[in-house]
């Protein structure tokens, strides 16, 4: 079982951590203090019903659906170009962080843009309902469990060290040019992965 367990947290890790719009995401809200609990909490609940759904078999349904995987690319995509773009006009105008005075989005807003950030880019399904779900198929039921849990502790752990680290950063983030640095690499981030899945897509 530790194997099971072990190898479901290195590679559910290993595909976490790698730089995503997500990632990104939970960054600049984390720097900015906002929901440092609920957004994180978002993400891994969704993580652990995607990561359910793959370890389930149902990823290779999911797979075989060239419709379904047409829609949710360009879904995705015209996603990271919109969020790409505020970002883009926020390094422009620039900012700054006030310890008493922070402009947050309201609770409903945040929630919104964690599942959509989330949900809309094809990416999270790749990860967490293809590959964990084929590397899982190794394993007969009892260990592709362990290896679910494996990949879901993973993800808690990950989540909430980027949200707290976040907020730990958040003194940098008084000067303007570090805001202009952050939303430049949330741009950067978000429209390099919309290019990228447009790209992979036909018309």
């Amino acid at each position: 079982m530790l194997i099971q367990f072990a190898q479901g947290f290195g590679v559910g890790g290993g595909l976490i951590v790698a730089i995503g719009a997500q990632n990104a995401y939970v960054l600049s809200q984390a720097v900015r203090r906002n929901y440092i609990l609920i957004i994180p909490f978002i993400c891994i609940v969704c993580d652990a019903a995607l990561i359910a759904v793959g370890v389930s078999g149902i990823g290779s349904v999911v797979a075989s659906s060239p419709r379904l995987s047409s829609v949710a690319t360009w879904g995705g995509a015209a996603f990271l170009f919109w969020y790409g773009f505020r970002a883009f006009r926020s390094a422009l105008r620039g900012g700054h962080l006030e310890a008493n005075k922070t402009a947050a989005p309201t609770l409903k807003a945040a929630v919104a843009a964690t599942l959509a950030v989330t949900l809309l880019n094809p990416h999270v399904y790749l990860d967490t309902v293809i590959l964990l779900g084929s590397v899982s198929g190794q394993y007969d039921q009892t260990g592709r469990v362990v290896f679910a849990a494996g990949a879901i502790a993973a993800s808690i752990l990950w989540f909430f060290s980027l949200s707290f680290g976040g907020r730990m950063l958040a003194p940098l983030f008084r000067q303007p040019l570090a805001w202009r640095i952050l939303d430049g690499l949330v741009c950067t981030v978000m429209w390099t992965i919309a290019v990228s899945l447009v790209l992979k897509r036909p018309i």
